[in-house]
């Protein structure tokens, strides 16, 4: 290992989409748990780009700790910036569901009526029951449903990851 990881060029938008890809999803997993909002089929789809970017920054920043070539941090970093493009891509598929401009999935349900009431209900409800309906929000912010803000932090991640493309082109 030469020089230090942090003076490398692609170290610091390397690390901060890095954070900013743990922050997205550590954010839509707390409203989850911790907020009670119950994700619906797209939601979940939504955090994969991030599931599968998370490692990906992980790898680009041991590559560049054992002084691998740039070019294959600039491989991990395409790759992440692809990601968060098709994150981006399903947030605005999902935000117009939501608004009802096109029809989602047909496996999107209707929000889940009634909780069973014993074990041979609940078990017999298993395949019946589904996730909350994909075409209402369960929350908006200034206007943007968790969708659409998965939209802005996904081209904003983006951004940082070509960011660090360009820092690892010269």
């Amino acid at each position: 290992m030469s020089g230090s990881l942090i003076q490398k060029p692609a170290f610091a938008p390397t690390l901060l989409v890095t954070l900013g890809m743990a922050a997205a999803v550590g954010s839509a997993l707390a409203f989850q748990y911790i907020g009670g909002y119950i994700p619906c089929q797209l939601c979940y789809i939504q955090r994969n780009p991030y599931y599968i970017g998370i490692p990906l920054g992980l790898i680009a920043l041991l590559l560049m700790a054992f002084d691998a070539p740039p070019k294959l941090v600039r491989i991990v970093l395409l790759l992440i910036l692809l990601l968060m493009l098709v994150g981006a891509g399903l947030g605005i598929y999902h935000s117009g569901v939501e608004w009802h401009f096109w029809e989602g999935p047909a496996s999107c349900s209707a929000p889940v009526d009634s909780v069973p009431s014993s074990a041979n209900d609940l078990f017999a409800d298993l395949n019946k029951i589904k996730g909350p309906s994909c075409t209402e929000a369960a929350l908006r912010v200034l206007g943007l449903s968790f969708a659409g803000w998965n939209v802005v932090a996904s081209l904003i991640l983006a951004a940082i990851a070509f960011w660090g493309l360009r820092k690892t082109a010269r």
